[in-house]
């Protein structure tokens, strides 16, 4: 007798850690049931995707989605609307908040802010601080952490941990894998004096190549001496990428989609829309982060999703605030490196889906294989579209990528077997679930 199922996807392409190749993938209660010819099999729904791609569910691991406190810029349900928008299943949101996550009650509160209002799977960091250290531990492996965030350059209040004994005194205790801002501290206040009013193109002169480099090494440094594993978000730099490739024994390495797409000649257009912690620097550098992209030194891509207000972004330079939208651009803007060579799909699934899963110990996620969760980020490789403010989700309704034409699109977004998106439609809101981490199970 034939199997049946919840629902088939037939006649797709299955992008995945085998390769690239045609196949029918069942679904049964959420998860993925079978691969291969199921033309013999019946199910609830039969979902034709001939002519698209189905790749493992893309997670962001670094989105500022700003509730509590920051609502005026964007909450859960905006932040992961965008993400689904885009074809993106799931994300780490980061503790910068108001009030900080950096206890076990503001995690709770995040989570049940969540529930039922996200629309993609979701982890929450635990931010680290001089004053949160002995809680770490036990911090790090509550439900729904994503791990310990470190902020060691300029951020928000006591996130910043700019001393080498308070990371090490942080690195001591956990056990997890630790995320890292790194950016040194005395370094940005040193040089504060060289920022000029008015002309956003002398944020990288400030947050120069140096303060990047000189903090990265101390972090390796005090990762080695205390044996813990490390990952360095953002890189923008490459010098830290030639370095973080002789230390990816304790190092893991991120990239985001801006440092690879964009350059400093477009300070001159966007002005303080391209302004970003780290800065996005010259095309050196950007062909240097590409340099790890193709020798494997990066492991995941993440969009650093950080929305500001138009108002606060149009603020004179050095005034107005660090931080772009992402989280909804990254697939069609990575998906054009693909189409354009620079970059292989069965690399950007890596990148985008097993990578996070891998080094992150996220559990059922990152493989489109028998027992795993059934999410799904559906493309069409060839669709052509130009990207503009009015797509954007975000509560902030704009992109550095405005007027951007692409090539490749998300068309459906599948969580846990379900359509969440189709064809730039919301059909199925709220259904996002908290991430859960081999680690923690």
């Amino acid at each position: 007798m034939a199997e049946t199922y919840d629902r088939i996807f037939k006649n797709g392409t299955i992008a995945n850690q085998d390769g690239v190749h045609r196949s029918d993938l069942a679904v049964k209660d959420g998860k993925v049931a079978a691969l291969g010819d199921l033309s013999r099999a019946s199910a609830g729904e039969i979902v034709d995707v001939r002519g698209l791609h189905l790749l493992p569910g893309v997670i962001d691991t670094q989105v500022h989605f700003r509730e509590p406190g920051l609502t005026h810029k964007e909450d859960l349900e905006t932040g992961s609307r965008a993400a689904v928008m885009g074809g993106v299943t799931g994300v780490f949101e980061m503790p910068n908040t108001n009030p900080l996550t950096v206890t076990a009650e503001a995690l709770e509160d995040k989570l049940a802010r969540a529930n039922g209002r996200m629309h993609c799977e979701h982890a929450f960091f635990i931010g680290g601080t001089h004053e949160n250290v002995a809680d770490l531990p036990d911090l790090e492996r509550l439900p729904g952490c994503a791990g310990v965030k470190v902020f060691m350059g300029s951020s928000t209040g006591s996130l910043l941990v700019e001393d080498d004994e308070g990371v090490r005194n942080i690195l001591r205790v956990i056990r997890r894998r630790a995320a890292f801002h790194s950016e040194d501290e005395p370094r940005l206040n040193d040089r504060k004096h060289l920022r000029v009013p008015g002309d956003p193109s002398s944020h990288p002169v400030w947050r120069d190549v140096e303060a990047a480099m000189k903090c990265t090494r101390r972090l390796v440094a005090l990762a080695r001496e205390t044996g813990a594993r490390i990952h360095v978000l953002h890189i923008s730099t490459a010098e830290e990428m030639r370095f973080l490739a002789d230390h990816k024994d304790v190092a893991t390495v991120e990239a985001t989609p801006h440092h690879l797409t964009l350059d400093d000649t477009l300070y001159a257009t966007l002005g303080t829309k391209l302004q970003m912690n780290p800065p996005v620097r010259s095309a050196l550098h950007r062909d240097g982060i590409w340099w790890g992209v193709h020798q494997g030194v990066v492991d995941v891509l993440g969009s650093d999703h950080a929305p500001h207000t138009l108002e606060e972004k149009e603020h004179p330079y050095p005034e107005s605030h660090s931080g772009m939208t992402g989280v909804q651009t990254y697939v069609p803007i990575m998906l054009t490196h693909v189409a354009h060579g620079r970059l292989s799909l069965e690399r950007f699934v890596d990148l985008s889906s097993a990578g996070p899963a891998r080094i992150f110990n996220i559990a059922s996620k990152g493989r489109l294989a028998v027992g795993f969760d059934a999410d799904i980020t559906v493309v069409d490789l060839k669709k052509k579209k130009t990207i503009t403010n009015q797509w954007i989700a975000s509560r902030s309704q704009w992109t550095p990528y405005d007027g951007v034409p692409v090539e490749g699109w998300a068309v459906g977004t599948v969580i846990r077997g379900q359509r969440v998106m189709w064809d730039g439609e919301l059909v199925t809101p709220g259904a996002g679930a908290p991430f859960r981490f081999l680690e923690t199970l």
